[in-house]
């Protein structure tokens, strides 16, 4: 059974992504993408779906053991596990190089204390776990092949094989050093080069070195800080630009339950909220490739703007169910592709249009086109505003007319209208000053309940929602506006756990509720981090800090978040790490930091 998804620790070279749990064990690695077919997918069923496990011996019957200490090497994605045997203690570093060829995923066993009995048991199962490959040897090196794929395993240590699986037993003294390696190489062409564990160890730490000196950031939050940034690094694609919303598909929102999705993808939302957090936080270079990614991706279409897009700006994300494994402890349907695709919501446009006003703000270079885009998408709000969507939240319900779309429809037009005042673009100034009033009035008239002050999920429902939280932070409402302390209050009251944390809206528990779907769920982290930058911005700060600092527990001991916080289990849960969730962890300590809403 694979281990508590707080249990796992990112590694990645900015292409895929792979979680190592506390054991030792690769439960997770899709090759040579992220949106790729897993070659280890044990995470979603069990070993015989794919793992690669390396730790201390121990008998065949016996749970393995775990680690007694891990943590990253600085400010790097180089994870390093240490355990504590009877025999001595011995220390794995795992790492993936960044790179222009072959993906590798390299493991370094180094012995510290006594002589410790080792085990590297290797499971390659390409297409999720369905297919078991031809494993050979060749020229002396390890090969698994099958179909278009091939993974290259290469050790100084003896291997053999059993049972389906590659096995290296021995044994290491304190100094000994011994290397493992997988690369994947398209199966038609030659072997990849052998690797230089040593080698790609020091360039990966060089590289993480130099990127985070580029952090502007100094406050007390630094550390928590620093590691969402290197979690939103390693979730971007680097040939692109893309920014995937979480390496990991179907780790469930509701343990058992249904509510399962395939996260491998690059949401406009999620890159453009990720994009605002690194160009406040120094990182122009991604902010410029993402702009680039984006205009690509739209490119001949933009009036019919998807939600989300591939890595590479692919626009077929077909949703399928992998019948054949059972899901992260029976969480099933496992599926791969998305079929929200291709809904429509109306908040994407406000979002993607603040990131490039965002962009424009804070010095990036300007695009010609990225203004001819922006332009593009406000005359096609201009016809279509007024529609019913599917939300931030991607009901699979009946269409409504949210308030959030619509808050952020506006948002677009005022953006796009700042945009032309500053004389960079040309557009109807007074028709769509006109427009932005109009949508203005709408929300406060349609979506406001003034008998119980507070704004409402859609027209006409008594339903709350979280996203309404964004109305201040938006420019919507200002802070001090009744309205809004109305609905920061209501929401608590109505949508908080009782732990504190903030739910996304109301679920109906077998019943099939506003989204369409039955089952409950955790409360979603990033609205418990919108929760307390309204709270700052209404003036209580000790009650923000306070909520921010529990939200800052609830990361595992790598400081990495999932989707969701269980409140009855007690654990994460969702796909994980999770951009949406560190996003907002940012964006609250940039805003606590500079309010001095901090302890200490």
């Amino acid at each position: 059974m694979a281990g508590r998804i707080e249990d796992y620790a990112l590694i990645g070279d900015m292409q895929t992504a792979a979680l190592v749990c506390r054991d030792g064990t690769v439960d997770w690695l899709c090759l040579p993408r992220f949106d790729s077919h897993a070659v280890f997918a044990g995470l979603l069923g069990t070993e015989e779906h794919g793992f690669w496990r390396l730790g201390p011996a121990h008998a065949a019957d016996a749970k393995p053991p775990t680690a007694a200490r891990r943590s990253y090497r600085g400010d790097s994605l180089i994870l390093e596990s240490e355990w504590d045997t009877p025999r001595g203690t011995v220390r794995v570093t795992d790492f993936m190089p960044p790179r222009d060829g072959a993906p590798q995923l390299i493991r370094i066993v180094e012995g510290v204390t006594g002589r410790v009995p080792m085990r590297s048991a290797l499971r390659m199962r390409f297409s999720y776990g369905r297919v078991v490959p031809w494993v050979h040897k060749h020229e002396g090196r390890t090969v698994a092949v099958a179909g278009p794929d091939s993974v290259w395993f290469d050790t100084e240590a003896e291997t053999y094989g059993k049972a389906l699986t590659t096995y290296a037993d021995f044994t290491v003294a304190p100094g000994d050093r011994i290397a493992f390696t997988i690369s994947w190489q398209p199966s038609h062409k030659e072997p990849p080069p052998l690797p230089e564990p040593e080698a790609s160890l020091e360039a990966t730490e060089d590289f993480w070195r130099e990127w985070v000196e580029h952090c502007t950031y100094h406050g007390p939050y630094r550390e928590a800080v620093i590691r969402s940034l290197i979690t939103l690094k390693a979730l971007t694609y680097a040939p692109t630009g893309g920014i995937v919303a979480a390496p990991t598909t179907s780790l469930p929102e509701d343990i058992g339950g249904v509510r399962n999705w395939d996260y491998r993808y690059t949401w406009l939302r999620d890159a453009a909220i990720t994009l605002s957090s690194l160009l406040r936080t120094g990182y122009r270079e991604e902010a410029r490739a993402w702009r680039e990614w984006l205009l690509r991706a739209v490119a001949g279409d933009p009036e019919n703007l998807q939600i989300m897009y591939g890595l590479a700006g692919e626009r077929e994300l077909g949703e399928a169910e992998l019948d054949w494994l059972p899901g992260y402890e029976n969480s099933a349907p496992v599926r791969v592709g998305n079929g929200a695709a291709h809904q429509l919501q109306l908040d994407v446009y406000g979002e993607v249009t603040e990131a490039l006003h965002l962009a424009h703000m804070t010095g990036l270079a300007r695009h010609d086109y990225a203004s001819l885009l922006q332009l593009k998408l406000i005359r096609y709000l201009e016809d279509h505003w007024q529609e019913p969507d599917e939300g931030i939240w991607e009901v699979r319900g009946p269409r409504r007319h949210f308030v959030h779309s619509k808050v952020m429809a506006w948002v677009a037009v005022d953006r796009t209208i700042k945009l032309i005042e500053s004389g960079d673009a040309d557009g109807p100034l007074e028709r769509w000053k006109e427009l932005r009033d109009d949508i203005h009035r709408d929300v406060c008239e349609k979506g406001y309940d003034k008998e119980r002050n507070t704004f409402t999920q859609s027209y006409g429902s008594q339903e709350l929602d979280a996203s309404l939280l964004l109305i201040p932070q938006m420019g919507f409402l200002p802070p001090d506006d009744k309205r809004v302390i109305g609905t920061i209050e209501a929401i608590q009251r109505e949508l908080s756990t009782s732990d504190g944390f903030i739910l996304r809206y109301p679920t109906e528990g077998e019943h099939a509720g506003v989204d369409g779907l039955p089952g409950d769920e955790g409360a979603f982290l990033a609205c418990s981090f919108w929760m307390a930058d309204d709270l700052a911005m209404i003036g209580r700060v000790d009650e923000a800090r306070k909520l921010f600092e529990k939200l800052l527990a609830l990361r595992n001991d790598l400081g990495l978040l999932a989707e969701e916080w269980d409140p009855r289990l007690q654990r994460q849960v969702g796909n994980f790490p999770q951009a949406f969730s560190h996003v907002p962890l940012i964006d609250t300590a940039l805003r606590l930091t500079a309010s001095g809403a901090y302890g200490g």
